[in-house]
């Protein structure tokens, strides 16, 4: 159970700050308004950074494409994966959900119901999905490929090392992150996607399930790509 808390409260803290800084950089009236897309990037790598840290006794996946990974290339039990993907997502809803409760203020005063959405979930900047899957793939492609890299990566559990796969998800946003706001991780979309549809969320309107599924089987097929060209090197 202590492993599955940690990936938990590792997600949890990715997420609380995560959905944080997109809140503060996009709803009204809030200290960090306008303040662009770096300091969202910026803000979703220290995310990371503060979420590996935080859950380094599971190994800080904190992602389920990091997990699926793992187990590819050996290095987590396969028994031990629906667990992590569980916490993951329960996290990610936590997480989501109390970054709502210090903005509420500022979602009551933003009535545009995209911007609310945006806050929580990832969507494309010109919908089309067969390019939109190719971005996730991709951008999911980048990060797995860099993390299997990343030295303690190799010891039990996959451990990752916060330096580094922050720098990787910075690179990654800032690259590639354009196009459908590089979800790259199926329980950071998913989890506060379904936070706001069950939050009571003054005029925010659907949660977009048509494009759901994108972050999901995206970051999964980029794992694995990952997977394989990772393995080619011996």
């Amino acid at each position: 159970m202590e492993i599955y808390f940690s990936e938990f409260i590792g997600t949890f803290m990715l997420l609380l700050l995560g959905t944080g800084v997109v809140a503060n950089v996009i709803l009204n009236q809030t200290k960090g308004n306008g303040g662009g897309w770096i300091v969202i990037a910026f803000g979703w790598a220290m995310a990371v950074y503060m979420g590996v840290l935080i859950g380094a006794k599971s190994g800080a996946h904190i992602n389920p494409a990091v997990s699926i990974a793992m187990a590819a290339v050996g290095k987590l039990d396969l028994a031990l994966l629906p667990g992590y993907l569980i916490a993951q997502l329960a996290g990610a809803f936590m997480g989501s959900s109390v970054a709502w409760l210090v903005y509420k203020d500022h979602f009551e005063v933003t009535d545009d119901q995209g911007i609310k959405l945006g806050v929580f979930a990832t969507g494309p900047a010109i919908r089309n999905t067969l390019s939109n899957l190719l971005s996730e793939i991709i951008g999911t492609f980048a990060l797995i490929l860099g993390v299997l890299f990343i030295p303690g990566a190799s010891d039990e559990n996959g451990a990752l090392n916060a330096f580094p796969a922050a720098f990787i998800v910075l690179a990654v946003g800032l690259g590639l992150g354009g196009t459908t706001g590089y979800a790259i991780n199926p329980a950071r979309d998913l989890g506060p996607r379904i936070a706001h549809a069950l939050l009571p969320i003054k005029g925010k309107g659907g949660s977009d399930w048509s494009y759901s599924w994108i972050p999901i089987v995206g970051p999964v097929i980029g794992a694995l790509l990952a997977v394989l060209i990772f393995k080619s090197f011996g």
